[in-house]
């Protein structure tokens, strides 16, 4: 018997509680955002201090990246950084196939947006991404083994779980970079 099965919940509940996660993040990236200028968005509030303590702008677009990139994997898509036309309306003087995740303060100071409509068009697109990509598994899917790279081998259901996990870390950090700016919330 599979864990999904053994269980006391219908299998559809496990995918519903992904996308409940998924949709809190995103609410939060929302208060994070809100109210905030473009000088705001852009800077990191104690480079100092604690300069791995990210700008809401590079917070929002790597989320939005790491969502757009491994949902994008998962469904066998174009990432939505190209087929949309984000690589452009960003442009980022980085290399395109910049491993964000490894950013230092440095590089992470470059993630800079002229609107914040382009940043939270991106955040839109690749939640949506991931809502859409959710909705179409079947419960047993998310049992299936991805990446046998990992010991254990990983499931689509624990990848997906990583990606939420991400998702909802970053988001916490952009209401305290919110807050860290001195803005209220």
């Amino acid at each position: 018997m599979s864990e999904l099965t053994d269980s006391p919940a219908s299998p559809n509940a496990y995918l519903e509680l992904l996308l409940a996660s998924l949709d809190r993040s995103r609410e939060r990236f929302d208060r994070a955002l809100d109210d905030v200028s473009l000088e705001q968005a852009n800077t990191q509030p104690t480079p100092q201090l604690a300069p791995r303590i990210d700008s809401l702008s590079w917070l929002a677009w790597h989320t939005a990246r790491e969502i757009d990139l491994q949902i994008s994997a998962l469904a066998g898509t174009e990432t939505l950084w190209t087929s949309r036309g984000f690589k452009e309306r960003f442009n980022l003087p980085l290399p395109d196939d910049t491993e964000d995740w490894r950013h230092t303060p440095e590089q992470a100071a470059l993630v800079r947006v002229e609107d914040l409509t382009v940043l939270t068009s991106y955040l839109d697109a690749a939640y949506d991404l991931a809502r859409d990509y959710l909705r179409s598994l079947h419960p047993q899917a998310l049992e299936e083994v991805i990446d046998r790279a990992w010991t254990p081998p990983v499931t689509r259901g624990v990848r997906l779980a990583s990606i939420i996990d991400d998702a909802a870390q970053h988001s916490g950090q952009a209401v305290y970079t919110h807050r860290l700016l001195g803005l209220p919330g």
